[in-house]
């Protein structure tokens, strides 16, 4: 077992703790960040410290004599109604990640971003990493506050301070405990067989949280990569195929229901007003119709060059995440 101190930031959330469980099956010593504890945690050897990314002092108690600081911590918000909570927490928060860091000695910061960082466009072309972020070309305040952080933790790396970004896509796969993402609510009720339907429009891009896990892992390791970023994706796949392969997933028919973006279009308003009566995700929205019309082309090459970066098929990753979800009822 390496006796480097690897802390862990957001180690509850669905990235979060598929790094915890990277760590922990390669014998690493893990300490979390926690701004509560949580009994998912029993079963692994770790040391906890409780806190907040907004509280500097916290920070600098959780980093000290740590080796490699893993920042997944972060608000994802598309409804626009967290934007102050979001800024804060991704931006301020990471700020205070990077000042801990450095007055504690920290040698890597690995931080998790997000393909939102990087403006989309509505072609085809392949998108690959970028070298400089600007909120300006963005929508929205979480793609906003992500390029913002990313910009600053780059800004901040020296000789002394190793700073890597991973920008995951779409994230599937199991330990998603709390099921609050619209992709999580869409595979779950599809293979209740309670969403009999598909789109014909729009396309997305996903990757397996344990795969986006041996990302973070490689990125850290790899020697005098400072300052790079890594496009952690699969390939882009249209949400009509998308539908199709979890059918097959779950061992149902493809829906015969196939929406168009018109009847989407119109249909939205209702659909979150009852989203909001039942406390649930809002798994469409202007904002999220915008965005999956977008250009998802993102390409790995880079990650797979450099990392050895090798994502599973996007249906054992689906059967994997059906599976865990049928052995972790609430």
């Amino acid at each position: 077992m390496s006796c480097k101190i690897n802390v862990v930031t957001g180690g509850k959330g669905h990235v979060g703790f598929a790094l915890v469980k990277e760590l922990a099956d390669r014998g690493e010593k893990i300490r979390l960040f926690l701004r509560s504890d949580s009994p998912v945690f029993d079963n692994i050897d770790c040391e906890k410290f409780m806190g907040d990314v907004t509280d500097l002092q916290s920070l600098e108690k959780a980093f000290e004599g740590a080796d490699t600081v893993y920042h997944v911590a972060g608000v994802v918000d598309i409804s626009g109604t967290k934007d102050k909570q979001v800024w804060d927490v991704n931006v301020e928060g990471t700020k205070k990640v990077v000042e801990a860091c450095k007055k504690q000695g920290v040698k890597t910061l690995v931080y998790v971003s997000s393909i939102d960082a990087i403006p989309m466009g509505n072609g085809n072309e392949e998108l690959t990493e970028i070298s400089h972020f600007d909120p300006d070309l963005l929508e929205g305040t979480y793609a906003k506050s992500k390029a913002v952080a990313t910009q600053y933790v780059l800004d901040n790396a020296d000789d002394n301070l190793k700073v890597c970004v991973v920008h995951p896509s779409t994230c599937i796969g199991p330990y998603d405990k709390n099921g609050t993402s619209s992709m999580a609510s869409v595979i779950k009720l599809f293979s209740k067989g309670l969403f009999p339907m598909s789109f014909g429009f729009g396309s997305c891009n996903f990757i397996d949280v344990r795969d986006c896990a041996k990302v973070m892992v490689a990125a850290a390791e790899k020697d005098g990569n400072n300052k790079e970023c890594y496009l952690a994706c699969g390939s882009v796949i249209s949400l009509d195929d998308f539908i199709g392969v979890l059918a097959d997933a779950c061992g149902r028919k493809h829906p015969k229901l196939v929406l168009k973006k018109s009847f989407i279009d119109k249909a939205i308003p209702l659909y979150e007003k009852l989203s909001n009566r039942a406390k649930m995700p809002p798994m469409i929205n202007e904002y999220s119709i915008r965005k999956i019309s977008e250009n998802f082309n993102f390409v790995n090459t880079k990650a797979r060059n450099e990392l050895g970066f090798e994502p599973r098929p996007l249906k054992q990753s689906l059967i994997d995440t059906i599976e865990w979800e049928k052995n972790h009822k609430k």
